[in-house]
């Protein structure tokens, strides 16, 4: 949260003429349930949050046509590695996905995966912890406030540790306490240049 993923998807659909897929978080059935009894309930809502992003993902693969009958270029606001590795595996780590469901989450997870085709570009927004949490007391919202500091910093060193591994596509680091691609045009720029050298996109002309 407040790292930029919808602004960055909201830019490069306008931008690219990219079609834009965003995460399902607000149709998870399990996710009262699990703020109120974390240790019951994770498994389920991590197992909920995979599958739906599996099918996010072949839907992907199967490529939205637009009207000329061409394939359109996609962006995904999340990937189906970061439930499991980050969010899952963070889950796991503090104990509320027992050994026992971890591991069948695992072997789900490395199954569902080797179905899906990785993507053209991986695009990783790095945002330090301070430059964060300044963002998510700026936007004001109150259940985002409330997320507790050490929560993010799991996050933070679970998402670097993952991408230090990540080896499956070409991939573009974003600095997004040092480059602001929706108020300042030489960053917007810079980011358009750097998305057609890595993943071949020219972008949409007036």
């Amino acid at each position: 949260m407040g790292a930029g993923k919808s602004s960055l998807v909201e830019w490069l659909h306008q931008q690219f003429d990219m079609v834009p897929f965003f995460e399902p978080h607000d149709e998870n059935p399990y996710l009262v349930d699990f703020y109120g009894d974390m240790p019951r309930w994770a498994y389920s809502s991590q197992l909920w949050f995979l599958i739906q992003r599996f099918q996010i993902h072949r839907t992907i693969d199967q490529r939205v046509l637009g009207l000329d009958g061409r394939a359109q270029p996609i962006v995904q606001d999340r990937t189906i590695y970061e439930d499991a590795e980050i969010f899952a595996a963070h889950l796991h780590g503090a104990g509320f996905i027992d050994d026992r469901d971890w591991t069948s989450y695992c072997n789900m997870y490395q199954t569902l995966r080797a179905e899906l085709r990785p993507p053209d570009l991986m695009i990783y927004l790095r945002c330090p912890l301070p430059a964060l949490v300044k963002r998510i007391k700026k936007r004001g919202r109150v259940f985002e406030k409330a997320v507790p500091k050490a929560y993010l910093s799991s996050l933070e060193r679970l998402y670097e540790d993952w991408f230090a591994r990540y080896a499956s596509s070409p991939s573009l680091v974003v600095e997004t306490d040092r480059l602001d691609y929706v108020e300042r045009l030489f960053d917007r720029l810079e980011l358009t240049r750097a998305i057609e050298k890595h993943a071949g996109i020219e972008p949409r002309r007036p």
